[in-house]
């Protein structure tokens, strides 16, 4: 079963892509917790044994034996294999206890040893366009049998017992419960396209790009990421034609979930009006008082206009979309605004502008996991542009306020820019995935989240 759901999921992985948003590949560490979780959850086979205890249709009885029942379930043992193309191959070894009254009057015991197999496809639901796994070829396999009966009765009374009742009824009772733990898995693909909020801005699915993929290592998955506004269009996913790739070294076995800078850019593009900020207290942080005479400071010309200090207030804007690029071991979120400054008036009336600038700047950003949602502290990389576009108090030397506009920036705005990305990025929601062990780690074109089990 496992094997055939690995298979199905590294299809969708390695599939032939256009542009996926994300890659999720999925190793055996996930897929085998899966199926073991199942299994012990469902208490499947335990369910499945009792019915081996009762009458079923057809079946006769055994001469000589009476009262039968079944106990004493072994926790089972799962081995999955990937089998490339098609999904998991799966074996479960279990074993239980068969108990009677012989002929004899006595008591009876028969401790049957089997193996469950069967392959597991990987397919995409039709109507959903969710994963979801599908058992095929199942097979019971009698690996030993003891018995408590005397010896002068067991090559008799064992192969009538295998013949009419084990190798007969068991695969209609045991293959069940593979089934049944694959409809326990596929229920954890659930949620995976709903619409998961970005705020109040809008809302991010992952719908698979194609059915999932599975090679001899891993399951892949490929997401066409949908990011909607709220009450608006979806966003596009633009980008320049960058490879995304996983990078080598992962541990064989473990899983990984990549995502392209081109979907957090969309993502970040959601936010976009929330980044527009408006300052007007005289103290921020560590810098000096705000008012027109710590401005004349970089330009003169501003006290000849402001004899008497006014309070400053500045408006930024974000007039293009924000970029997130990403090199192996730096991210960056590029911001290209509009920082236009103003003298404060009393009295109720508006203030004036000073000057209008066009700035462009890059922050850092540093990545992390809280409640499976992706998050961003951003910190000033440099200034990269400033010009002045009007100007109320006459032609300057914009360059002049380059240390001023730095230290305004790292300041006034980042905090606020970061009080804003704590709403966090929705991650996939599959197999009730536990991202807040992932490891992080910034690539070429995006971002990896070694995935960890607890």
């Amino acid at each position: 079963m496992m094997w055939i759901l690995c298979l199905a999921l590294c299809g969708l992985l390695t599939g032939t892509r256009a542009d996926p948003g994300a890659v999720l590949r999925l190793g055996m560490d996930i897929m085998n917790h899966e199926v073991q979780s199942a299994m012990e959850e469902s208490h499947i086979l335990e369910k499945m044994a009792a019915e081996a205890g009762k009458k079923q249709p057809g079946m006769k009885p055994i001469k000589g034996i009476t009262n039968l029942k079944v106990k004493d379930v072994q926790l089972p043992a799962i081995t999955l294999n990937f089998v490339p193309g098609v999904g998991i191959f799966q074996c479960v070894s279990t074993g239980m206890t068969i108990t009677g009254k012989s002929f004899m009057g006595g008591n009876m015991e028969i401790i049957v040893v089997l193996n469950i197999t069967a392959t597991n496809r990987l397919l995409q639901d039709e109507d959903t366009g969710l994963p979801m796994f599908k058992s095929e070829g199942c097979e019971v396999i009698l690996v030993n049998v003891k018995t408590n009966l005397p010896s002068n009765m067991l090559p008799k009374m064992v192969k009538k017992f295998l013949d009419s009742t084990l190798h007969k009824v068991l695969p209609g009772l045991m293959c069940p419960a593979i089934d049944a733990v694959l409809v326990y898995v596929n229920r954890k693909w659930t949620n995976l396209n709903d619409a998961m909020p970005v705020g109040q801005m809008g809302t991010v699915k992952y719908v698979l790009m194609s059915t999932p993929t599975t090679t001899a290592s891993y399951i892949q998955v490929d997401f066409s990421p949908v990011v909607q506004q709220q009450k608006g269009k979806a966003i596009p996913l633009a980008g320049d034609g960058e490879a995304l790739e996983f990078p080598k070294g992962y541990a064989e076995g473990s899983s990984q979930l990549l995502l392209s800078a081109t979907l957090l850019t969309a993502e970040l593009t959601l936010l976009q009006k929330s980044l527009d900020v408006k300052v007007q207290n005289m103290t921020v942080g560590k810098l000096p008082p705000q008012t027109t005479k710590t401005l004349a400071a970089f330009i003169p010309k501003v006290a000849k206009a402001y004899p008497k200090p006014k309070h400053l207030v500045t408006h930024i804007r974000i007039n293009k979309p924000p970029k997130v690029t990403m090199k192996t071991g730096k991210s960056l979120l590029q911001l290209h605004s509009t920082l236009e400054m103003f003298a404060a008036r009393r009295r109720g009336k508006p203030p004036v502008s000073l000057f209008l600038l066009e700035v462009h700047f890059n922050l850092k950003i540093q990545y992390s996991v809280h409640e499976n949602r992706l998050q961003m502290v951003t910190s000033l990389d440099r200034l990269l542009s400033l010009s002045r576009e009007s100007s109320s108090i006459g032609n300057f030397n914009e360059k002049e306020l380059t240390g001023f506009i730095t230290d305004y920036l790292r300041e006034a705005y980042i905090p606020v820019i970061n009080d804003v990305l704590q709403v966090g990025l929705p991650l996939p929601d599959f197999l009730a995935m536990n991202y807040n062990l992932a490891e992080l780690h910034i690539v070429e074109n995006g971002l990896v989240l070694d995935l960890k089990l607890e």
